[in-house]
């Protein structure tokens, strides 16, 4: 089952301008970002809810961000 994260995608940028910026608020390094949004590894609980807290968005938020499955 693969996840479309081009709505986290976009958010990351609005909010950080970069996805490599958005990386390193997150803990990660680019490389392991990247994996996440491309479906290679999952996000954790953890992560989903630093991310939301990070780009300011509500628990509410979390299906549309995260759980939008590819067409």
């Amino acid at each position: 089952m693969a996840f479309c994260y081009s709505k986290l995608s976009g958010r990351i940028v609005e909010i950080f301008g970069t996805q490599s910026a958005f990386a390193v608020s997150m803990g990660f390094s680019k490389a392991t970002l990247s994996q996440k949004l491309n479906n290679k590894t999952e996000f954790s609980q953890e992560e989903i809810y630093k991310a939301i807290n990070l780009l300011k968005l509500n628990a509410s938020d979390i299906p549309l961000y995260f759980f939008t499955l590819k067409v």
